[in-house]
């Protein structure tokens, strides 16, 4: 029996924070009703590329949900509601701040309806303070939280991170682990209660080294200046003669013993703490002079923690990821065609068999279910 078998969550969420948080939950076996908008669905349904009828970035959030196509504004679609409040679980949502109240949808409403109900938003800022109504995306939050300052590039040439960041570290992640924890506490209590995810808060763990760093010794880093920015031979990214790059993070002495010799890097600048500079521009020369494939038969079996950069085709394709069966799930679409499910960070033993496909619903494949 999956572990979230039982539980029923209605997710009024959209694009990423909110679907990929009730993916995990259906991954572990939750019953998820996606509540969406008549007509189009949710604006992930039309993005590009398709696969089939929707894009493929919503088949690969919202596989094994169900869809309930409802208008929030018409009191009659409200009112088709009222029987999956009153024995819903969990209830995600991520509208601005006020959005719900207006709807008749806030949790102090559904708390009077079913007060078992954990009821989790997810926001930019949170339902509080005074940016709790500022629009923004990823990169705003990510610039506010100081955590784009510590490695953006140049300021001529400034880099974008190739993540989103806040979205799902900071908001997607969050969110189930505290509907999980406000579900062991119902357990305790028989109460709900409200969860407040603001995305930008969440990404303050991530620097926990840089405030420690500020705070005890007023040793504020900055843009590629510490050691896990860029900011020591020790951890840095050298480019290949053809182009490619090495990933070197030989912190440790003994690692870093092992890269030097690996490298043939010149005796005196081993040391490099004497000329950190020195050490580096000499490192860049010698990886520089040499292709990918030379470094990877030298790093390869050997202690030095360095690796040659994979693009996401060749990660696709690593021996390694497929011998733990980390593409293995399959997603079907309504034409029978299949592609590996995007991997999450559940544990295979709560999960459906892989010899279980999935996929993606229909917009409001489920109104008939729920009579609506």
């Amino acid at each position: 029996m999956r572990p979230l078998a039982g539980i029923t969550v209605l997710d009024f969420s959209t694009l990423l924070p909110g679907p990929m948080a009730t993916l995990l939950l259906a991954e572990a076996g939750a019953e998820v009703i996606k509540i969406e908008r008549p007509g189009r669905g949710e604006e992930m349904r039309s993005y590009r590329p398709a696969w089939g009828t929707d894009s493929v970035n919503f088949a690969l959030l919202n596989r094994g949900k169900k869809s309930l196509a409802l208008d929030l504004k018409n009191p009659a679609d409200r009112a088709k509601l009222e029987p999956l409040i009153a024995r819903a679980d969990v209830v995600i949502e991520q509208f601005r701040p006020g959005v719900m109240a207006r709807l008749g949808l806030d949790y102090d409403t559904l708390a009077k309806k079913n007060p078992r109900i954990v009821y989790c938003a997810i926001t930019g800022y949170g339902q509080s303070g005074p940016k709790r109504d500022v629009a923004g995306h990823d990169l705003n939050y990510i610039g506010d939280s100081g955590l784009l300052a510590l490695s953006m590039g140049p300021a001529s040439h400034p880099v974008v991170p190739p993540a989103l960041i806040a979205d799902i570290a900071g908001g997607a992640y969050p969110a189930v682990m505290n509907i999980l924890l406000a579900l062991r506490a119902r357990d305790a209590t028989g109460r709900g209660c409200q969860l407040d995810i603001a995305m930008t808060d969440n990404l303050f763990p991530f620097m926990y080294w840089a405030i420690g760093d500020g705070l005890a010794a007023n040793e504020w880093p900055g843009n590629g200046t510490a050691l896990v920015c860029g900011g020591t031979p020790r951890y840095r990214l050298y480019a290949t003669s053809d182009g490619q790059v090495v990933a070197a993070a030989p912190i440790e002495q003994k690692f870093w013993d092992e890269f030097c010799e690996l490298i043939g890097l010149d005796a005196p600048l081993r040391d490099d703490s004497r000329d950190m500079a020195a050490t580096t521009q000499r490192i860049i020369a010698i990886i520089g002079a040499q292709p990918a494939d030379h470094w990877r038969q030298k790093f390869t079996g050997r202690d030095c923690c360095c690796s040659i950069v994979a693009d996401v085709r060749q990660a696709l394709d690593d021996p390694h990821f497929r011998a733990r069966g980390v593409f293995d799930h399959v997603l079907v679409n309504e034409a029978g065609a299949r592609m590996p499910a995007l991997p999450v960070p559940v544990d295979a033993q709560f999960r459906a068999p892989v010899t279980e496909p999935s996929s993606a619903p229909p917009l409001g494949a489920n109104n008939a279910e729920f009579n609506a």
